[in-house]
């Protein structure tokens, strides 16, 4: 998840004032500077992908192992991933994310099977769309039902000014865009199987980085789709609704499944590791948590310490017992 947030009060308040003037969303873009995080793309780790539905404006759409797709939103600051998992009966969507396009378009492009949409967790980055689809799978969780009535003000955080790469959609409206509520068909838990005819998916519940965050195993296909637990960019471990002890052992659980594993496929910014990283994410935060590595002030109220190839975005020391 992106970092770039922490200036969200005085953008999303300066971005209002340009709409209320009557600029538009893509004239705004035009006179803004190119966000740095802007410049990195494309990632060059998505040249060695095959690439699918080319002319999609706002996604991108890889094939990133047989019958499953990420879905990349590149020109919104979190480079948010969504996966289509599919099977020979029906599929499930791991996460739906910005909601700024029309991505239910997009995945019955890719499949015509019954879709069930399953949540990494309920930041509003992972469930933009879930209001799209008829079958949305829930953990039973408060955090989960808090986040399923909808909200407004994340949503306009993540189009304030720096926060998108080129134009948005067309017939996207700025003004009105919010987190859509949506309905809980079914409530999961740590362990459920999904059955998609040839193929079954896992819920591994990974609570730390939110209350309800999981990850997803595709255990016969050597697949672990591990939302917002992993990603290569700095880790988001600040919020009030973090538990740092718990995200340790969630990341110990997940990494004990590496010998097991082909692929791990995160929610930002490039959808494909090798399992080796899972070990080295549970090195890595244990040292953090210990002093070690480097860390730096990150607006008032955030640290990002690094170490080994690993960020992770904290509560200072004075505010969260890191040791």
């Amino acid at each position: 998840m992106s970092w770039r947030r922490s200036k969200l009060a005085l953008i999303v308040a300066c971005f209002s004032i340009a709409i209320a003037n009557g600029a538009g969303s893509r004239a705004v873009m035009a006179a803004a500077e190119i966000p740095a995080w802007c410049k990195a793309l494309p990632r060059p780790e998505y040249a060695a992908l095959q690439r699918v539905l080319p002319n999609e404006p706002w996604f991108e759409v890889y094939k990133v192992a047989p019958q499953v797709f990420a879905i990349y939103e590149p020109h919104q600051s979190e480079e948010t991933i969504s996966y289509l998992i599919v099977g020979t009966k029906q599929a499930v969507l791991f996460d739906t994310g910005m909601g700024i396009a029309d991505l239910r378009s997009v995945v019955r492009r890719l499949t015509s099977r019954p879709i069930v949409v399953l949540n990494s967790h309920t930041h509003d980055d992972h469930v933009g769309d879930n209001w799209q689809f008829d079958f949305v799978y829930g953990m039973d969780t408060d955090f989960t039902r808090s986040n399923a009535k909808g909200s407004r003000e994340d949503a306009q955080a993540e189009i304030a000014s720096g926060e998108i790469c080129g134009e948005l959609p067309k017939n996207f409206n700025p003004k009105s865009y919010a987190t859509k509520p949506w309905h809980i068909s079914r409530f999961v838990h740590d362990g459920f199987k999904i059955n998609l005819g040839e193929r079954t998916l896992e819920i591994v519940a990974t609570p730390g980085h939110t209350p309800d965050a999981i990850c997803l195993l595709d255990r016969a296909n050597g697949l672990l789709f591990t939302g917002d637990t992993y990603y290569p960019a700095p880790i988001w471990l600040f919020r009030p609704e973090t538990d740092l002890d718990a995200y340790v052992a969630s990341v110990q659980r997940i990494a004990a499944l590496a010998p097991d594993l082909k692929l791990v496929l995160g929610a930002h910014n490039i959808p494909v590791a090798q399992p080796s990283v899972l070990p080295r994410l549970v090195t890595a935060i244990q040292a953090v948590r210990a002093g070690k590595g480097e860390s730096k002030p990150e607006g008032a109220d955030k640290v990002i310490s690094s170490i080994d190839g690993f960020s992770f975005l904290l509560r200072p020391p004075s505010a969260s017992r890191l040791k």
